[in-house]
């Protein structure tokens, strides 16, 4: 067999015979605590970096890092 006639057919397998690859899995922004139930939220976010979390004595609310829970929550 002539090795100039292989080099091509090995180039093609490289390049044709690529592996898989799946997206990866979309998971929820935030997942309830065991025992409570998500309720989702009744308004748009209040703004950039607020989270919709789960509040042990006021349930769920927006939350921020930094300016703490929307409407006064603390």
């Amino acid at each position: 067999m002539k090795i100039h006639l292989l080099i091509p057919v090995v180039a093609a397998t490289l390049v044709l015979g690529g592996c898989v690859v799946t997206p990866p899995t979309v998971r929820p922004a935030y997942v309830a605590p065991p025992g409570v139930v998500y309720v989702e939220p009744t308004y748009v976010s209040p703004g950039p970096g607020y989270i919709w979390e789960y509040h042990p004595h006021y349930g769920w609310g927006w939350h921020h890092p930094q300016y703490g829970w929307h409407r006064g929550w603390r």
